[in-house]
């Protein structure tokens, strides 16, 4: 039988909101034992009868692996900005264990048949889990849902338009109703379309000064105000794919609070960037939504760490050179974030807004529980996807060395604290420092 013991290690446990020093042992691709205390190795081996690998992690933290929702990969029809291999390998570098993937590709992911396909691709291609999302509707085009329940058959997780927000709300009403009969998970953008139609930036004082075309925060908080309403028409399980502006935390809270199936998340640059940092229109910095205020970041931080946002995500969405490197307003939004996520998110924890167990409850506790996954925990028998890191390393970083085809990072050049040493998938290292 194989197994690896990781000792020396510090366990970071998001369910029992602990870290503590002590020793893992893999065993068939699972967690096989947890050891806090120091014990005479021979004997448990014996007691096993194993010679496993010995890999001392040196004080270094280990964590479960990174349950990502909402990566985009460009297969099928873009595969110049990424294809599953690189997706898989920046995944790897990064932490992330689980891939869950959206489905605006081209064309997007609306049949069984595109589903299927995707499943073999990557399952060919990337050394980490991969679990595709379906599409809400027939081409994203909020017209004519789609076959929920052969997609499903097919392996999809969840169902969601990503950005395209469905503007009929008797079709997403139906939508939500059909998911609930089949208790599928609906993944909404929380956006009134019409006032976001055509923003580049967050309204304010800074996008007049800068003359680019702005949207209120409240589009957010519109936004989630229908979809929680129809989560309260139909009893659909969904989650808010980025909350990202203080205005909508209310509605989330008394969601909450009324006992409805909704959960939310964030995004790694929402938490760590703020609208000054396009600066003089710096397009590796325009994402969807914008980058918000420093009043929205910090309540986003806050609402994060009290545990009213469950998830946070990368939202890695690649862009090559020729869809940046455009005026701001004509520029593609997204960046890449698979490999930068983790040392990007440990600039909360070095600066004392959120500790550990809290960054990876959001980050591999919550999503894999929201998807019914056994993943995202350290105990006995959950599946062996963990991460060892090195949370004190400091490094710049050089967004050519990035193992994704696209290189679009607004980090590029930034000083970071925290490297991932290695990652397994299964019990099976997936990626060494």
């Amino acid at each position: 039988m194989t197994a690896t013991l990781i000792k020396n290690a510090q366990l970071i446990d998001p369910e029992a909101d602990t870290v503590t020093s002590g020793h893992l042992l893999i065993q068939d691709g699972k967690i096989a034992e947890i050891l806090t205390e120091n014990i005479e190795f021979e004997g448990l081996f014996r007691a096993r009868n194993i010679d496993p690998e010995i890999i001392d992690a040196g004080g270094k933290h280990l964590a479960p692996g990174i349950v990502d929702i909402g990566v985009k990969v460009g297969e099928p029809g873009e595969r110049h900005k990424e294809s599953y291999g690189t997706a898989g390998q920046a995944a790897a570098a990064g932490g992330v264990t689980t891939m869950v993937t959206r489905p605006d590709t081209t064309p997007c992911i609306d049949t069984p048949e595109a589903l299927e396909f995707i499943r073999r691709r990557a399952n060919e291609a990337a050394p980490v889990h991969v679990l595709p999302m379906a599409a809400l509707t027939k081409g994203r085009d909020g017209k004519e849902m789609t076959e929920f329940g052969f997609l499903m058959d097919a392996g999809a997780v969840a169902f969601t338009d990503c950005d395209n927000v469905v503007r009929d709300t008797k079709v997403l009403t139906r939508a939500m109703s059909y998911a609930k009969s089949l208790g599928a998970l609906v993944m909404g953008h929380p956006q009134e379309p019409t006032l976001s139609k055509g923003a580049a930036v967050s309204s304010g004082k800074f996008a007049t000064l800068r003359g680019l075309p702005g949207v209120s925060p409240m589009a957010e908080r519109m936004g989630l105000d229908r979809d929680i309403a129809l989560v309260e028409m139909t009893g659909a399980r969904y989650h808010a794919d980025q909350i990202t502006a203080a205005r909508a935390l209310p509605s989330l809270e008394r969601a909450k609070k009324n006992g409805f199936d909704v959960t939310a998340g964030t995004s790694m640059h929402h938490l760590t960037l703020n609208e000054l940092d396009v600066a003089d229109y710096r397009t590796f910095f325009k994402v969807k939504p914008p980058l918000r205020s420093e009043d929205d970041r910090q309540a986003i931080v806050a609402a994060l760490r009290d545990g009213l946002i469950d998830i946070i995500s990368s939202f890695h969405t690649p862009q090559d050179e020729e869809s940046k490197r455009l005026p701001y307003e004509e520029a593609a939004s997204g960046a890449v974030g698979l490999e930068t996520m983790l040392p990007v998110l440990l600039r909360l924890y070095h600066s004392g807004e959120l500790e550990l167990p809290t960054l990876f409850r959001a980050l591999s506790l919550n999503p894999a529980k929201r998807l019914g996954l056994p993943a995202g925990r350290l105990a006995q028998g959950a599946p062996a996807d963990l991460v060892l890191f090195d949370a004190d390393k400091p490094f710049v970083l050089d967004r050519f060395k990035l193992k994704s085809k696209s290189k679009n990072t607004p980090f590029d050049s930034a000083r970071l604290q925290g490297k991932v040493l290695g990652t397994w998938v299964s019990g099976n290292r997936v990626f060494k420092a």
